[in-house]
């Protein structure tokens, strides 16, 4: 029976760019180096953080190849491959070369907004044509529909292959009756990094984390204190990063992270359209307080 191994600290890799908005492959190496030596336990690429949906198929082929080749298996790599046409996703898995990568990551439809026997019946097209253990995405406020705890768990009950969820309906509510109701090799991982330290507490596995990209070390202490059952020092963590968390999603996802990036002198401040970079003021703000942070 498959099991989840994407647990602890993963990051949704951002996808850098040069300045005249090419794939800047020494910037990316230098990142996901600066991540492994860092506390990163798993890689999730090529997804919304990733800039995907930007992204030509060549691009992303290339990348899935210099990302598997960097790693080189020292952490699992969870790649993304959804849509809202189940056919051609299906089609995609069938077709995609999975060697060097340890999971799927698909999200829920989005724009059609199917019912939660469509989201079903969607997840088990995926899973029955998949060689490797999937990974659920979601997020409503991306895809207009949210998966309910009770078809998670049926999809997690049926299905052996489907290991884990990537939660980020916002609602602990529902996080809390999947944990309460799921089976033993499935894992409910946080897809909201300002609500991984009240999910880690209540028995998720781990995060798909945004700001992981910049402050690994910072990010995955807390979640290790947490698996010790240190919550004291954890929640000190989480409450230095309460006002970052609120920044870096003000002008969208990626502009904030790639802006704290930049401070950092990781990356350039590129980002493709339609997404342009975060304002000055946020820019600005997320500055002074990565200068507290990183003490």
């Amino acid at each position: 029976m498959a099991h989840n191994i994407f647990k602890g600290l993963g990051i949704a890799l951002i996808t850098p760019f040069t300045l005249n908005g090419e794939i800047d492959y020494k910037a990316l190496k230098r990142l996901i180096e600066y991540q492994l030596t860092n506390g990163a336990d798993f890689l999730c690429i090529l997804a919304t953080t990733g800039e995907a949906p930007c992204l030509s198929k060549q691009e992303k082929d290339e990348i899935t190849v210099f990302i598997k080749e960097l790693v080189g298996g020292r952490v699992p790599i969870l790649k993304y491959c959804g849509g809202n046409n189940t056919a051609a996703v299906v089609e995609e898995i069938k077709t995609t070369d999975w060697s060097g990568i340890d999971g799927v990551l698909s999200i829920c439809p989005y724009y059609n907004k199917p019912s939660q026997e469509g989201l079903y019946q969607h997840f088990k097209a995926i899973a029955e044509a998949s060689p490797l253990p999937v990974v659920l995405y979601n997020v409503p406020g991306r895809t207009g529909v949210n998966m309910k705890a009770e078809t998670t768990v049926r999809l997690a009950k049926d299905f052996p292959n489907i290991v884990a969820v990537k939660e980020a309906s916002g609602s602990l509510e529902q996080i809390d009756e999947i944990i309460k109701n799921k089976p033993d090799n499935f894992d409910v991982i946080s897809g909201d990094d300002a609500l991984t330290f009240s999910m880690v507490a209540s028995g998720a596995a781990g995060v798909i984390s945004v700001i992981g990209n910049a402050l690994p070390k910072e990010f995955s202490r807390m979640i290790r204190l947490e698996f010790n059952g240190e919550y004291e020092p954890a929640r000190k963590i989480h409450h230095m990063f309460t006002e970052l968390y609120s920044l870096l999603f003000v002008d969208g996802n990626p502009a904030g992270c790639k802006a704290l990036l930049n401070d950092m002198g990781m990356i350039e401040n590129v980002l493709r359209l339609p997404l342009v970079p975060t304002t000055i003021t946020t820019k600005q703000k997320m500055a002074e307080l990565l200068k507290d942070l990183r003490y």
